[in-house]
Formats: C-alpha cells, sequence, structure tokens
C-alpha cells in the first residue's frame, strides 16, 4: 500500500512521502497563483480553480488568500462564496453542497495528528473527510475538524469550533459548537404561503320562497229592493 492509499483509506501514512510531497507543492504552487491574480480577473481564476479542485459548480467565488493541501479532493456545489482566508486542508474528502457560505479566516481540517508523540514525530498522521450540506452559512473565524458532518439549512456562529456532526435545520454556536435554536427547513415558509387555502362549504342557495297567493275573500252579495 502506498502512503497516499493509506491516506485514502483514513489509516496513518507518512505525509513526508514524495508522490505526497510534490503533490502538495503543485497546490501549493497553484494557490499562490490564484492569490496574486487581479481582482477584477474572474476568467483567470475560475481557470486556476479548475486545474486546483476536483469538481465545482456554477457561480464559485473564493476571495484571496485561499489555501488548500491538495485541491483534488475538494467538491464544491453550486453557488459558492468564500471570504478572505479560507484553509482547506483536504487530505481527505472536504465536500460542500449548494448555496453555501463562508466568512473570513475560516478553516476546515482534514488531517489529524497522532497524540503519541512518538508517532507523531516522525512525520505519521491521518485525515477524516469532512461534508458540508447545503444552504448553509458559516460564520467567521469558524474552525471545522475532520470526521464532521454539517446538515443542510444550518446556520454556524462566528468563532465556533466544530468539532462534532451538526443536524440539518439549526443555529449552532459555541467551542465545542452546538445546536441553539431549531430552524424551519428551506422551502417549508412558501409551501404554506402557497397552500391554496381551505375552501370553506358555501351556503346552500336559498330558494325564493313561493310567492303567496292573494286570499279569497268571500262577498255576500245581497239584495236591497
Amino acid at each position: 500500500m502506498t502512503e497516499k492509499e493509506k491516506q485514502q483509506a483514513g489509516e496513518l501514512y507518512n505525509s513526508n512521502d514524495r508522490e505526497l510531497f510534490n503533490e502538495r507543492i503543485k497546490a501549493k504552487k497553484l494557490c499562490a497563483e490564484y492569490n496574486a491574480v487581479e481582482c477584477n480577473d474572474f476568467q483567470k481564476r475560475e481557470r486556476i480553480l479548475d486545474r486546483l479542485v476536483a469538481l465545482r459548480g456554477e457561480n464559485t467565488v473564493i476571495e484571496p488568500n485561499f489555501f488548500c493541501d491538495y485541491g483534488y479532493n475538494i467538491v464544491i456545489g453550486d453557488n459558492f462564496y468564500a471570504n478572505h482566508n479560507l484553509v482547506i486542508l483536504d487530505c481527505a474528502d472536504i465536500e460542500f453542497g449548494n448555496n453555501v457560505f463562508i466568512g473570513p479566516n475560516c478553516g476546515f481540517y482534514a488531517a489529524e495528528h497522532p497524540i503519541d508523540a512518538n508517532l507523531r514525530n516522525q512525520g505519521l498522521e491521518s485525515a477524516k473527510p469532512i461534508k458540508v450540506g447545503s444552504n448553509v452559512w458559516i460564520g467567521g473565524g469558524v474552525t471545522v475538524i475532520g470526521g464532521v458532518t454539517i446538515g443542510d439549512n444550518v446556520v454556524i456562529g462566528a468563532g465556533s469550533v466544530v468539532t462534532k456532526d451538526i443536524p440539518s435545520n439549526c443555529v449552532a454556536v459555541g467551542n465545542p459548537c452546538a445546536p441553539t435554536k431549531t430552524l424551519e427547513p428551506v422551502g417549508a415558509a412558501e409551501a404554506v404561503a402557497e397552500k391554496p387555502a381551505e375552501k370553506k362549504p358555501e351556503p346552500a342557495e336559498k330558494k325564493p320562497a313561493p310567492e303567496e297567493k292573494p286570499k279569497s275573500r268571500r262577498i255576500e252579495i245581497r239584495r236591497i229592493d
């Protein structure tokens, strides 16, 4: 098994391996090129991103500076925005859904180092994937640790450290980050608004009362001589 295969399998691997080292250098060069692009040259940014990340959807905006380890483990959905100083240590798969907004100075760290100093000093490490759902807003200064899944329709408060899974439809904050408020699923309010109001049964049509026939009066005619 190569060190790269060990890495992708989530096992301990040697990060100083020649193959992995060269791939990191390639990614760092592309990041440096990306960060040096003029702020209004959006087409060049997109061309570099296409060479750097595994897959991206439509409308991807990543403000410089942007840094990653390999790039080929990053998958980005449609309508993605990341503010300045995004760091993605993609030693394992890191996936973002659609409509994800990320504040400045955020980090997604798939890399993990052993607690045992002897193993750590040998350059051994491991990696766990990170998954971020759709319709997610991540505030500034947030750190997301390897092995975490963030659900759909989630807001992560600024400065939070996400060490455990966050369920869908909530606001979560803190260190360690935890849900503090429940949100309605995306589209729920619209669905209620669009639902036609229940039609109340119309009252039965009131039939006009039958026309009363004039009461006949008996007239007695008496002969007067």
